[in-house]
């Protein structure tokens, strides 16, 4: 089943309550979060008091994407915040497997994140854990990227191994997701598509969502 997950990282902070709402009004299935330490990518974004606050205004599920060096020191929190489900990086300095634990513990989802140079091989020790597999199609840290089209590989690869094993997940893609994009990913496998900028810079999101839809279930 296609998911949209608009990022909040283009969203007006500004206005944010009234943001979430647009995203429910327009038809978004999650919000996806984007957080940053400041050291794992070079970018500081918003914590888990901010995810706490808008999660008092919204009743979409929150896609916490955590880019930061040591996600299990942050679980709790965002549990604690309201998170739905908590993706974090095979590339950071946290034990994968006691990360999982902790995710599932504190009662929510675990995802693993792969970054553009990292194979896709990475999570699969860990495929009948997870929840979710995000394939990074630019580098993480700021939006507005270009879609970088030689990832979509890995969404090959790890549809064939989910496949082999039959195993069932959701593959998500964030970067540089827009109406061309997104038809490339979804004809991959993926399922589960981040965008920011593409819609957020809509003035009709609610048409926008529907047409990225549209176009990943009939790629």
């Amino acid at each position: 089943m296609v998911k949209i997950s608009p990022s909040i990282l283009s969203a007006d902070y500004s206005i944010l309550k009234e943001e979430l709402q647009r995203l429910k009004d327009a038809g978004a299935d999650w919000v996806h979060i984007d957080v940053m330490d400041g050291h794992f990518v070079p970018n500081l974004t918003l914590g888990a008091p901010i995810v706490k606050a808008i999660r008092r205004v919204s009743d979409l599920p929150f896609d916490a994407h955590l880019m930061v060096d040591d996600p299990l020191f942050f679980v709790k929190d965002f549990a604690a915040a309201g998170a739905d489900s908590f993706t974090f990086h095979v590339e950071s300095k946290s034990d994968i497997e006691e990360t999982i634990t902790a995710i599932e513990q504190a009662g929510m989802k675990p995802a693993l994140a792969v970054k553009p140079a990292t194979p896709i091989e990475t999570v699969f020790p860990y495929l009948d854990r997870l929840f979710m597999v995000l394939v990074m199609t630019v580098e993480p840290g700021f939006g507005g990227q270009s879609f970088m089209e030689d990832q979509l590989s890995k969404i090959t690869a790890l549809k064939e191994e989910l496949q082999k094993r039959n195993l069932s997940m959701e593959i998500q893609v964030d970067g540089g997701i827009n109406k061309d994009t997104i038809v490339l990913a979804a004809k991959k496998g993926a399922n589960n598509f981040v965008s920011g900028s593409a819609l957020f810079s809509q003035s009709d999101m609610k048409a926008a969502v529907a047409e990225f839809k549209s176009l990943a279930e009939n790629a």
